[in-house]
């Protein structure tokens, strides 16, 4: 339980005094940072508008009562409406926000609740409508099933000017009980962030069930569980900063970039078994390198970077996903880089979101957007996604939009680690069976080539070997009938005699 909140002391007045100028009457958005459950405080690091709807209009605005509800002698329409109003908010387009924004985050950094800019009147009026937005915020902004159950509400007041902070606890049925109160204050928070890095390769072969691929499974869906499988195999990895393997929950004292080495147990592999056609119609082969940061306040563990830098890279896998299926959403056409199915007919393609496995005969290749980091506060990063065919203009565009956030102009500040694409690569059950025996029966053709060619030469052998026989019986009768006929002549010679 979250009990007390730091905010970074920069950022926020920055945010206090684009609100105090903006002459709107309230405005809602993100509360980016971190809630730190073994230190039991929350991190703000920056807040995060939500920008206008596809309407044009904004996610909150001030909600004046009726004409007609005032009764005689009530107060003047100056009073009353201030202390009756209350906010309007937009809570699918505030969740909306919330979840491309989580797409930009990185290990250590999240979307850790809302903020609102109101009157104190209008705040207290909106208290259920608040906690349904956090709620919305929560849901849409996580990936995770184990995510945590708490997120914050900071409330800006400018009649009188003071920010407050709320934890909102998370459950099926919230209420306005579900706020509490907790301190808040601000001071110097980013500078004493740690930076932790880690490259992750990985091969993972996921098997496409005959009896789930009869209900019309997807690409993605096997992905998708395939990736949520894989989360228990990838915490229980070992992992080692700067060469050292970490043992023990101690604290990290040296400044600088720490590289990370996750290392899984030896062929410890849950997707290495032994199936047959009747349960297994083909394979999912999903490889490639994951590039992630992690930022660690000084007080933390290593071992919490480690645990963010886990769960960075199954968010980065899926939020991967989460872009292909809304392009899919979209309409948008795939290319030639993104999806490639060896057919003859190319009107045929569908996009990933409804390509059905249950009549995989066919391979097929899908490319999932890399990814980029952008230069954010204090030496922090957060991140975007591209496709092959997108250029640097479109993260540029995500910053502005959603960040509020100039991205910068010189393209050496971007870092793009991830030179290529993670690959997805369907192979139905007969191309992986039939290599072996195709492998098998040309050894049996080779084993049938050799024993003819001894047949052939054994029948060869055999007229040879009667041939030189017949030869040397015809000299050796000559030598006999001429040793005998010398023996005759000398005979007859001697009784001429």
């Amino acid at each position: 339980m979250v009990k007390a909140v730091v905010g970074e002391e920069s950022q926020l007045q920055l945010a206090e005094d684009r609100l105090s100028q903006s002459s709107a009457p309230a405005q809602v958005g993100l509360v980016i940072g971190k809630l730190s459950t073994c230190l039991d405080r929350g991190f703000v690091y920056d807040l995060a508008p939500t920008p206008q709807n596809d309407a044009g209009q904004p996610a909150c605005s001030v909600l004046e009562p009726a004409k007609d509800s005032r009764k005689k002698g009530s107060k003047p329409k100056s009073q009353s409406s201030d202390s009756s109003s209350s906010l309007l908010i937009d809570k699918d387009w505030v969740a909306e926000h919330a979840r491309q924004v989580s797409r930009m985050m990185v290990g250590g950094i999240r979307v850790v609740g809302i903020y609102v800019w109101a009157s104190e009147a209008a705040f207290k009026n909106s208290t259920m409508v608040l906690c349904q937005t956090v709620k919305g915020v929560a849901e849409a902004a996580s990936l995770l099933e184990d995510d945590l159950d708490e997120r914050l509400l900071i409330h800006i007041c400018y009649s009188p000017r003071r920010w407050t902070c709320r934890n909102c606890t998370l459950s099926s049925n919230i209420t306005s009980s579900s706020l509490r109160p907790c301190d808040f204050k601000m001071g110097k928070v980013l500078t004493s962030l740690q930076t932790f890095k880690c490259f992750y390769n990985f091969d993972l072969r996921l098997p496409i069930y005959r009896e789930k691929a009869l209900k019309s499974e997807t690409l993605v869906g096997v992905l998708r569980n395939g990736i949520s499988n894989y989360v228990k195999e990838l915490q229980g990895a070992k992992a080692m900063i700067d060469g050292n393997l970490v043992v023990n929950d101690e604290t990290c004292t040296t400044d600088g970039l720490h590289e990370v080495e996750l290392l899984l147990p030896f062929m410890k592999d849950m997707y290495i078994e032994a199936y047959s056609q009747k349960d297994v119609v083909g394979i999912v082969n999903f490889t490639g390198s994951v590039c992630t940061f992690s930022f660690l306040n000084s007080k933390e563990p290593v071992s919490q970077a480690v645990a963010d830098i886990k769960d960075d890279i199954i968010r980065s896998l899926l939020s991967r996903l989460d872009i292909i299926c809304d392009e899919a959403d979209e309409d948008v056409g795939p290319n030639d880089d993104v999806i490639k199915e060896t057919r003859n007919d190319s009107s045929s393609e569908k996009p990933v979101s409804q390509l059905v496995l249950h009549s995989l005969r066919k391979n097929c290749n899908l490319s999932l957007p890399r990814r980029v980091f952008v230069p954010w506060l204090a030496g922090t990063f957060i991140c975007d996604y591209l496709q092959a065919s997108e250029t640097l203009e479109v993260l540029k565009d995500h910053c502005v939009e959603l960040m509020s956030m100039e991205a910068p102009n010189d393209a050496s500040k971007i870092l793009e680690p991830e030179e290529e694409s993670l690959r997805v690569t369907t192979t139905s059950f007969w191309d992986v069976v039939l290599p072996y025996s195709s492998m098998s029966s040309s050894s049996q053709e080779k084993n049938r080539e050799i024993t003819g060619k001894a047949t052939n030469l054994k029948t060869m052998k055999s007229p040879n070997v009667n041939f030189i026989a017949a030869i040397v019986i015809l000299l050796l009768s000559v030598l006999v009938g001429y040793f005998f006929c010398q023996k005759i002549i000398v005979h007859c010679v001697n009784i001429c005699w």
